[in-house]
């Protein structure tokens, strides 16, 4: 399993509702996707004061990595994607992606 872990430094201010509007949109993909088998998301509340910066985030899980190659190349997911950038203080820069291989 791979767990894909996307953390996101948003400034103050961002719009919400595109930030759930996007989130939806990524987890209604995920549901539709063969080898995606779970989508969350939700505020960081930075309990050990390790990731201060990042307020949000979401986690993918895929079977494998060829499923998670296959959501990557979605063109439904880059269109999100880019939308989340847009929302990201720095572009591109203000996301944050561990792809997390489950070993045990």
């Amino acid at each position: 399993m791979i767990l894909h872990s996307v953390y996101l430094r948003l400034p103050q201010g961002t719009d919400r509702t595109e930030l759930e509007t996007v989130m939806t949109g990524l987890k209604q993909l995920c549901k539709d996707m063969v080898g995606c088998t779970g989508f969350q998301h939700g505020p960081n509340r930075d309990f050990e004061g390790k990731s201060h910066g990042y307020p949000y985030g979401f986690i993918a899980q895929f079977r494998d990595r060829d499923a998670l190659a296959t959501y990557a190349e979605n063109p439904e997911h880059k269109a999100l994607g880019g939308r989340l950038v847009s929302l990201c203080d720095g572009g591109a820069d203000g996301i944050v992606v561990y792809d997390i291989e489950v070993v045990g």
